[in-house]
């Protein structure tokens, strides 16, 4: 750029570009600057696929209505409670109209996919995933002029009293600095700093995969947080769910996560249960077995499923290991074999009735006399071949974050700053206290990308 633009958008997934055109189309200068190179722009917004919505009656392609208090009643079960309810409810229900604005700026959707998470009523799925509504948005905020420096990475933002009087980052091997009007911070968390991970949860730590970008190290978080920004939330709570494995140490994204859980027994190493696998249809109980896992000797957890079981989720990336008997699938995974056998014995032992199981609601299948129960989904493992996944912790996003108003503002003590606005998982934790509901991420990105975009604007003007 020639000259000094009136925003500058730090990061370039959902919640940066919904900020981005947002401010574009209110007449300002906008310029993104992402830290990936092009191939990888887009941070985890990437690896979504899908939306959560509240909407009365049927919208694109939403069925049926999803109110508001429906929906916070969801949000609040995963979380515990632990929610600013207003800010919650400003994403709740300004999701409504989102999903016009979404389509009015080149996202398409498409019907939820059979086999996935029972979410047709709930969430909007992207035709093409998280990877084609991001170029979608790319291209839209090209026709608008905005500019989009690649591996721009910012490096310190300059405090000066209440507001931003500079932006450094480095781009082509090169210092540079700008002093916009408005500051619009959307690039994420730490999680892919693993010694920040390591400094808040342990050496554990250290075992955990991160299924998002590798480039939401948390530069600019710690900078802000460093210089006396508000902060919101636990460093040790993130959206952290049960992935393959045999998954990549980055940049896994959705593809492997395993949806077989509910239909299945998880053991540890030792090849004991721990945990009720049927506590909740998967969207809303999903989240919480990254942290389970973590909490199981060397990070790890393991699935039993049977024959009977296998085409009751949607097929994971990496085929399941495959065996004719327990004993053998044991071996295979590196489980004690009697001690496989004993936990799956117990377990068919206290499965009773089973005429009433429904794969894809609470159908009360469960089981009596065992500690943990399963208290839906529970069929006897007695059908071979017998199949198995192991489990890892794989980190999205970590909630420690920057505070905002519902104006996404940012804030020092109880003094606004007048240029510096959040949107994105870099502000998530003022709303998610802990763990997590399939599709709210995007939502939280969309509704607060929006503010944040439309604020900078009217302060830049």
């Amino acid at each position: 750029m020639t000259d000094t633009p009136d925003i500058v958008v730090i990061g370039g997934g959902n919640a940066a570009l919904c900020a981005a055109i947002t401010a574009a189309e209110k007449g300002a200068r906008v310029l993104i600057l992402e830290t990936a190179p092009k191939p990888y722009r887009g941070g985890n917004s990437r690896h979504t696929r899908n939306f959560r919505c509240m909407h009365h009656g049927p919208l694109g392609p939403l069925v049926e209505s999803y109110t508001e208090d429906e929906y916070l009643a969801d949000l609040m079960k995963v979380t515990g409670g632990k929610t600013d309810e207003q800010l919650a409810r400003l994403a709740i229900r300004t999701s409504e109209e989102c999903l016009p604005w979404m389509e009015e700026h080149g996202v398409r959707f498409q019907p939820s996919l059979s086999g996935t998470l029972s979410l047709a009523r709930t969430n909007a799925f992207f035709r093409g995933g998280g990877k084609s509504l991001v170029n979608a948005y790319y291209r839209t905020a090209e026709q608008l002029g905005v500019d989009v420096l690649y591996e721009a990475a910012v490096t310190h933002l300059e405090l000066d009293g209440d507001r931003v009087a500079r932006v450094d980052y480095t781009h082509e091997g090169k210092a540079k600095s700008l002093s916009p009007k408005s500051v619009v911070v959307a690039s994420g968390g730490f999680q892919a700093d693993t010694d920040w991970l390591a400094r808040a949860w342990g050496p554990a730590a250290k075992n955990f995969l991160i299924r998002g970008t590798p480039y939401n190290r948390g530069v600019v978080l710690a900078d802000l947080l460093d210089q006396g920004i508000a902060q919101v939330g636990d460093p040790t709570q993130c959206h952290a769910v049960a992935i393959d494995g045999r998954a990549p140490k980055f940049d896994g994204g959705i593809v492997t996560r395993l949806d077989c859980v509910p239909f299945s027994i998880v053991v540890n190493k030792d090849a004991q249960r721990f945990y009720d696998e049927g506590e909740d249809v998967w969207p809303k109980r999903y989240a919480i077995w990254g942290r389970l896992v973590a909490a199981q000797p060397d990070q790890v957890g393991y699935v039993i499923i049977d024959a009977k079981s296998l085409n009751l989720f949607m097929p994971s990336v990496f085929p399941p290991i495959k065996a004719d008997t327990l004993a053998e699938l044991a071996k295979k995974m590196g489980l004690p074999a009697d001690a496989l056998d004993k936990t799956v014995a117990e377990f068919n032992a206290a499965c009773g009735e089973q005429s009433g199981f429904h794969p894809t609601e609470l159908d009360g299948v469960a089981t009596s006399g065992i500690t943990p129960p399963k208290t839906n989904w529970a069929r006897p493992i007695t059908e071979p071949p017998f199949y198995g996944y192991s489990l890892r912790t794989g980190v999205t996003f970590t909630y420690l974050g920057l505070k905002v108003d519902e104006n996404a503002q940012c804030s020092i003590g109880d003094r606004l700053v007048s240029n510096l606005w959040a949107a994105g998982e870099t502000m998530a934790g003022s709303i998610l206290g802990q763990g997590y509901l399939a599709g709210f991420g995007m939502t939280i990105g969309t509704v607060f990308g929006r503010i944040a975009g439309k604020e900078a604007a009217t302060h830049a003007n």
